[in-house]
């Protein structure tokens, strides 16, 4: 009935079609199997996509050819660029998105590849022959062949869902647990856990008071997350703020001796940075209220996402606080907030490829290693395609450091360094932010793509040569354009800014604070005849190069220090115990992780800079 695939993937959300998306473009015959076809590229939580750090994830995926960019610019319905106020580095975009849309829209680009096939039933086993996974098992008996698969299960390994002092078996609101995988991956030797994440109720639109909140719109120039053509919003909906306050806390502390968090019934930990509504008022019991971010689902629908309510409190104590926060008063619910507890194998029984040290070809990727959102499980299920792939083709894995992508820097904390708690990525877990920046994911990823061969990536190629050569046509113009202190001086001065006293060239001027581009484009007639023939996009990589070039210059120098260690290679059979110089700790670490390198090796928790030095002297330096 089935031919042999290339590649399984086993779920399809964010991380599943990625990998489908990943392993199908580098030529791979792919079946994505899920539970149910309506739900693939379900947005589970809120309906939005990036953020801080994880707006800088969304644009490494479209570099590097997946699609999760693409979907959201045709699905958006607000973009905002945040943290504009601070350098470019911390520059993140985030878009709403019509939740509906934004699902037929990843299905749509799934169907359309040729080499991508489905199946709707629940996978409840690997096949494992000789230590390598070589297809599944389904609820209907059905034993599907695959040189390779990868499981991205999300929260549905034996999920339960709490509400109050109520338990529902189920993955998701109104969808089945998966059972059996996790049994059985226990039984070849891994080690499982628990973790819990939670979602806030859902109210109808219909009956919020927009006017007792506060609005925020979208930006006035829209961006978007591609580098490809795709559509820019012509309109955007607008999302509030509101506020919680003393009575709403009030009515929720009522709850809490029936709260599944605090009477123990939950033992999986939850996100640390996005914890639910009594979690906040228990941990920070000093603030007298907190944001609520009132977010729409859709073009076309009234439901409303509380942002900032996640709650597994019972539900007639959300309705009640519900309606005690401003805007709220008259608030009919769709559903209640609710929290899920689900099964997660701890990273670091992983390789950096994703693939699992215990069975070959078998690879993890999203929820199940411990992260949270939507960027981190794509980003995850892009790198395990991607490597499941090379592996069937019997190529070279394709590994992402740490100065390469936020991407390496998750995949490398959560291999080297496990987590107990959902892992959720930041800009201040990345020690390159000024090379990393959102604005140049494509001139950093795409080559490296292209030279994987996936396909696609012939334009886009060619999309970054030419951001390359324009943006360095603009920065040598700056480099040999000389200006006159009369020219400047008035404009130099308004800002607060020391005047000149003999001609100077623009690069200088440029590199004074509070001065940009599009100011002296104003006041310079032939600085803004020259750039109206330039892209925006170029402009301003150009500006932010040439501001930032000497921070830039000393991240590039860490760089390649660091890259020294990481040429030094590790065998897979040292045996570490066999070095007694090594801390006990570190002996233990090293044998269950075999970092492939000597940086890796350093950056694992519990290896000292003394435990390095050992290393180096076994390895003769």
């Amino acid at each position: 009935m089935f031919p042999e695939y290339d590649v399984i993937v086993v779920g399809a959300g964010h991380a599943g079609c990625e990998a489908a998306v990943a392993a199908a473009n580098l030529g791979c015959r792919v079946l994505l199997a899920t539970m149910n076809m309506q739900t693939i590229a379900q947005m589970s939580c809120n309906p939005a996509m990036g953020g801080v750090a994880k707006g800088q994830i969304v644009r490494e995926i479209d570099a590097l050819g997946g699609y999760s960019g693409i979907v959201t610019d045709h699905t958006m319905v607000q973009f905002r660029m945040l943290n504009r106020s601070k350098g470019p580095a911390m520059w993140s975009p985030r878009a709403q998105s019509d939740r509906m849309l934004f699902a037929r829209k990843w299905r749509q680009m799934l169907e359309a590849h040729p080499l991508i096939d489905f199946w709707q039933d629940m996978v409840n086993g690997i096949v494992v022959k000789d230590g390598r996974a070589c297809g599944v098992r389904t609820g209907m008996g059905l034993e599907i062949p695959g040189k390779a698969v990868v499981l991205t299960n999300g929260t549905f390994l034996n999920g339960i869902i709490h509400i109050g002092e109520k338990q529902l078996g189920g993955g998701r609101a109104g969808e089945s647990a998966a059972r059996g995988i996790t049994e059985q991956l226990v039984e070849l030797g891994f080690e499982a856990g628990r973790m819990k994440t939670g979602t806030p109720p859902r109210l109808d639109g219909r009956t919020l008071n927009y006017s007792r909140m506060e609005v925020q719109p979208g930006d006035e120039n829209p961006g978007r997350f591609s580098y490809t053509d795709t559509p820019r919003p012509q309109r955007q909906l607008p999302c509030y703020i509101t506020y919680t306050n003393e009575a709403v806390h009030a009515v929720l502390r009522t709850g809490f001796d029936k709260s599944p968090m605090f009477t123990g019934r939950i033992q999986g930990l939850g996100p640390r940075y996005c914890p639910s509504i009594e979690d906040k008022i228990d941990r920070f019991a000093d603030k007298d209220r907190h944001q609520i971010f009132v977010e729409p689902e859709g073009w076309d629908t009234c439901e409303i996402y509380v942002n900032g309510f996640s709650s597994s409190l019972p539900e007639e104590v959300q309705y009640k606080a519900l309606r005690l926060i401003p805007g709220f008063e008259q608030a009919r619910m769709f559903r209640p907030g609710y929290a899920i507890e689900y099964d997660y194998f701890p990273p670091v029984q992983l390789q950096l490829t994703l693939e699992t040290r215990l069975v070959k070809n078998l690879f993890f990727a999203g929820q199940i290693n411990g992260t949270t959102g939507y960027e981190e499980a794509a980003c995850q299920g892009l790198m395990a395609g991607l490597n499941a792939a090379l592996s069937v083709l019997d190529r070279e894995p394709f590994i992402l450091r740490r100065s390469d992508a936020y991407i390496g820097v998750l995949i490398d904390d959560l291999i080297n360094k496990g987590t107990q708690e959902p892992y959720r990525m930041f800009t201040s877990r990345a020690e390159y932010r000024i090379l990393l920046r959102q604005d140049n994911a494509d001139l950093r990823l795409t080559p490296l793509a292209y030279r994987l061969g996936v396909q696609g990536t012939d334009a886009r190629m060619e999309r970054v040569r030419y951001k390359e050569q324009a943006a360095e046509a603009i920065e040598q113009f700056f480099r040999r354009t000389g200006v006159e202190p009369d020219h400047i001086n008035a404009y130099l001065e308004s800002l607060g800014s020391a005047p000149i006293r003999q001609k100077v060239k623009l690069h200088t001027i440029l590199t004074r604070p509070y001065i940009g581009i599009a100011g002296l484009r104003q006041v310079l007639p032939g600085l803004d005849e020259f750039l109206r023939s330039q892209d925006e996009e170029c402009i301003e990589l150009a500006e932010i190069n040439m501001k930032y070039e000497g921070y830039m210059l000393r991240e590039q120098e860490m760089v390649e220090k660091m890259n020294r260690l990481e040429e030094l290679r590790l065998r897979d059979d040292i045996d570490y115990y066999q070095l007694p110089s090594l801390s006990k700790e570190a002996r233990e670490k090293l044998s269950r992780i075999k970092p492939r390198t000597i940086g890796q090796a350093g950056r694992i928790s519990g290896v000292t800079p003394a435990d390095v030095s050992v290393l180096l002297v076994h390895l003769g330096r």
